[in-house]
């Protein structure tokens, strides 16, 4: 199990996501879409920081699989604030979410391997 979620890739790209989002959104009036997007990306990190303190591998996946359906879920939310024209940088937010599920999906293969093998000694 990982000691320090903070010294996960996943992690600190998820972490830098929602600090440049909030700076990007900080001022917008269009409170429907700010709030949920805001509160998407700041479940991605929470997620990977909750499931690895939970010192068990099926949890830490567990919250992992949450932590990528936030990232889709705020992909989308990207998609429609870039389609309705409520940012200008929204283009780079969604392939950093892009970036962010591929590395989630490779992490739980990661410990899904090493809960396989661990299983089979």
């Amino acid at each position: 199990m990982y000691h320090s979620f903070e010294n996960l890739e996943v992690w600190k790209k998820a972490y830098r996501l929602i600090i440049q989002i909030y700076s990007a959104f900080s001022s917008t009036k269009e409170y429907f879409i700010r709030d949920q997007i805001l509160r998407s990306s700041l479940s991605i990190p929470s997620n990977i920081a909750e499931g690895a303190e939970r010192n068990s591998k099926q949890e830490f996946i567990r919250f992992l699989h949450i932590a990528k359906g936030s990232c889709g879920e705020l992909r989308t939310q990207l998609m429609i604030a870039r389609d309705l024209k409520l940012m200008d940088n929204a283009e780079e937010f969604i392939n950093q979410t892009i970036e962010i599920s591929s590395m989630l999906h490779g992490l739980i293969k990661k410990i899904e391997a090493s809960q396989n093998k661990t299983s089979k000694q």
